[in-house]
């Protein structure tokens, strides 16, 4: 019986949740209560609300803790449908930023838990917090992110001017403190300088834990110091921060859990960054991260890696043109050693995710990975290219319009229609693909600048185009677009 009471007595804590949940009866003075906070729109039915949920709660469990805490609150559309219909709520999750329980913009920032933490912070208080005191510093600095703290004899320094600049256009970045407090000038033995701290689960025997800048008062220096050194020798690399790494770019992606297992989670960085720091030293130009498995399980499998081992990192990597490489064999320091300098050494085959090259040449060409060099960077013919997918409905219907424009331009020799599936091949830089049907025009000679097309997607509207865009005349259209009459 006393086992029974006691598992009911922690049933509260095991359920306990840090997002705070609003009603149509509660929320205008729930909200009115708060400086700012974050609200999620949501259907218990929706699937992107249901992946959303684990990190909204560990953004909110952060965030509790901010100082000052910026509160996440949720509001499920199918039974407060007042408050929802008052925010214009049309899909599902809609996330909105509130002041003083006033609407005060939509939120279009990172839908995972650092990401959310990042950018609600940017929204709290000052761009740079003022420390005080060597207890509010400690605090700032027990987070578990990078900080940079400016310490200024004075406030109206240049240098402090300069720096609340900085921090005025990269707090969504990056957290900011400053401080002209003697105690704290004198506990961490800083005068007029700006540092970069590292957060205390990041740190090793590789790499100093904090940076001081050393050069100028001027603001783009600073905070080239501050984007080049907030990575560190070996970065925790997420969905938040993808896209701040440089190449040639090594990831290493195991179960990396700063929350629940960080001895763990070192113990395979550190392996990592001791590699890293011995062909740093000779002078290697090489960047270094762990990622999550789960976190990019689609990354992954973009590099050909399906179902990772989950007891021991697995190792890809992009060089600096962005081909990508995945390491074979078991993980070993020895084996990442070679795998490295291979890389660099060109010693290395790519990874390319391709269809097999079509047999068929009809009019229109099909484009894939292995055959994409051959076909759109031919310099001898003007290239109309399709990126699509199988299931998107504007490239079904562009589909026969698409073929017939091919058709017509079938006897024109110095240009090329084709199409490639953006989801089963590699797409190559320059072109950037978001969205379906995207389209580019890429003309003789100048194939590393290709045009994205964004005119009519009927038959005429092609031609027209084509007609005045191509290199050289088309053999049966005017540059107007208007067809050329034929000789009898």
């Amino acid at each position: 019986m006393n086992t029974i009471i006691c598992l009911v007595a922690l049933l509260p804590l095991a359920i306990a949740s840090d997002v705070l949940e609003f009603t149509d009866s509660n929320f205008a003075e729930k909200a009115a209560s708060h400086d700012l906070m974050l609200v999620e729109f949501y259907a218990p039915w929706c699937g992107h609300c249901k992946r959303l949920a684990p990190e909204y709660e560990r953004a909110a469990t952060q965030l509790a803790s901010n100082d000052p805490p910026v509160p996440l609150v949720k509001v499920d559309c199918t039974a407060e449908k007042d408050v929802c219909s008052k925010y214009g709520v049309s899909g599902y999750p809609t996330l909105k930023i509130f002041r003083n329980g006033e609407l005060s913009e939509d939120y279009n920032g990172p839908r995972e838990a650092a990401g959310i933490v990042k950018h609600m912070q940017s929204r709290a208080g000052p761009s740079s917090k003022e420390l005080t005191s060597v207890e509010e510093t400690e605090k700032v600095l027990s987070k578990k992110e990078y900080v940079v703290i400016g310490f200024f004899k004075s406030a109206d320094s240049d240098l402090a001017k300069t720096y609340q600049k900085v921090a005025d256009s990269m707090s969504s970045d990056m957290r900011f403190a400053h401080t002209t407090d003697e105690a704290v000038r004198q506990k961490y033995g800083y005068e007029d300088t700006i540092v970069l701290f590292q957060p205390e689960h990041l740190k090793s025997k590789f790499e100093e834990s904090r940076v001081e800048y050393k050069g100028d008062d001027v603001i783009h220096k600073i905070k080239s110091f501050i984007t080049d050194n907030s990575l560190g020798l070996c970065a925790h690399r997420t969905p938040d921060n993808a896209d701040k790494f440089k190449t040639p770019l090594v990831v290493a992606y195991f179960d990396v859990d700063y929350v629940k297992n960080t001895k763990g989670t070192n113990y395979w960085r550190n392996r990592v960054m001791k590699v890293g720091k011995k062909l740093l030293d000779e002078g290697k130009t090489v960047y270094f991260a762990i990622s999550s498995l789960k976190d990019f399980s689609h990354e992954l499998g973009e590099f050909g890696i399906e179902d990772p081992s989950a007891e021991k990192p697995v190792v890809a990597a992009r060089d600096a043109s962005d081909k990508k490489y995945t390491m074979s064999g078991e993980f070993s320091m020895d084996s990442l050693e070679q795998f490295i300098r291979d890389l660099l050494d060109g010693k290395l085959e790519p990874f390319l995710k391709s269809e097999p090259i079509p047999t068929d040449d009809g009019p229109l060409k099909t484009v894939v990975a292995k055959n994409f060099d051959e076909i759109v960077n031919n310099e001898d013919k003007d290239v109309l290219i399709e990126f699509y997918a199988p299931w998107c409905g504007h490239c079904k219907s562009l589909e026969p319009k698409y073929k017939e424009l091919a058709e017509k331009l079938e006897k024109e020799p110095e240009i090329t229609i084709a199409k490639m599936d953006a989801t089963a091949n590699d797409v190559s830089k320059p072109y950037d693909v978001t969205g379906f049907p995207t389209i580019y025009f890429a003309p003789k000679g100048s194939k590393s600048n290709p045009k994205r097309y964004s005119g009519e997607r009927e038959v005429d509207g092609f031609i027209k185009y084509l007609a005045k865009e191509a290199t050289n005349e088309l053999k049966g259209f005017d540059r107007s677009g208007k067809a050329k009459k034929t000789e009898l």
